[in-house]
């Protein structure tokens, strides 16, 4: 069925009169006239009864009209919705971030995302960074959040977020008052690592730079996740080094203090593949992102 005749149709049924119709659809009436006939040929049914003064719908107009309404409704959501995937404003964007991405502006992007792309479905995937690598390189997830030394060839990426580590203590620990302290003071703790196989270059970062401070930390316990570094001290059972925004977490029975000249620092890369730079969507996405962290930069340096 031609829409185009569809559309002249359920204007004619609206107007109930050919001449307004025709201006309507900014017609001259013997075009309109031709296209009703075509339609009823074509649907072997009589739509309109008509006089000099006006045209009535038919039992078979009254039930095309209910359906054309529906028909072209739908048709125009469509072109909607191919427009919206076009512009990059709708679509399925899909993320993989690590659990400190909660105390690192993923809530806040999150928002903005739902402010300025309400069309677009937002699907979460929390996986480590070399997992993370791993499934941007397969199309699992279209961008991912994770520490720089996962990047590799095939990918693009910029820095997105800086911070310094701290010491993360129990609150019944002597050291637990400190405003900061050396990493010396610990040596003799029992660490508990970010796992060395989940994320190598925490975990030498964090063995390196006790090295450098005279000691080789004394690794009880290696776990996947930082929530679960949090939640192991805690539990009183050991130490850790961990990213400052970890704070956050609010997790009661710690405390976090300042390490004096430690130099380590955590580093959060927006990663994607490089041959997306045609996608609309991810692109959109990308610059949202980009503007997040230079306002969380504004705000930062205001403090």
């Amino acid at each position: 069925m031609d829409v185009r005749r569809l559309r002249y149709f359920s204007v004619l049924a609206e107007e109930k009169h050919f001449g307004r119709a025709a201006k309507k659809l900014a017609l001259s009436q013997p075009p309109l006239s031709y296209a009703i006939k075509q339609l009823e040929s074509e649907l072997g049914a009589q739509l309109f009864t008509r006089n000099t003064r006006a045209v009535e719908l038919t039992p078979a107009g009254l039930a095309l009209r209910t359906e054309a309404r529906a028909l072209l409704g739908r048709m125009e959501e469509i072109k909607q919705q191919i427009r919206s995937v076009a512009d990059g404003s709708s679509g399925v964007l899909r993320i993989g971030f690590g659990a400190s991405m909660l105390y690192r502006g993923l809530p806040a992007i999150l928002r903005d995302f739902r402010k300025s792309f309400p069309l677009m479905e937002i699907r979460l995937k929390e996986m480590g960074s070399i997992d993370q690598t791993e499934a941007i390189s397969r199309d699992e997830i279209d961008l991912g959040f994770g520490h720089g030394h996962a990047r590799r060839d095939g990918m693009e990426g910029f820095l997105y977020h800086s911070e310094p580590f701290v010491a993360c203590l129990h609150e019944s620990h002597p050291l637990a008052k400190r405003r900061k302290i050396g990493l010396t003071q610990l040596s003799q703790e029992d660490f508990v690592l970010f796992a060395r196989h989940g994320s190598p270059a925490y975990y030498e970062l964090i063995v390196n730079a006790c090295v450098a401070a005279g000691f080789a930390p004394k690794v009880r316990h290696e776990v996947a996740y930082w929530l679960t570094v949090l939640a192991l001290v805690a539990n009183g059972t050991g130490v850790a080094l961990v990213p400052r925004s970890l704070r956050d977490s609010r997790l009661a029975g710690l405390c976090f203090v300042g390490l004096e000249n430690a130099g380590i620092v955590s580093e959060t890369y927006c990663v994607w593949k490089r041959d997306r730079h045609a996608d609309p969507l991810l692109q959109n996405a990308i610059a949202l992102i980009r503007e997040h962290r230079k306002s969380a930069s504004r705000a930062a340096e205001k403090l």
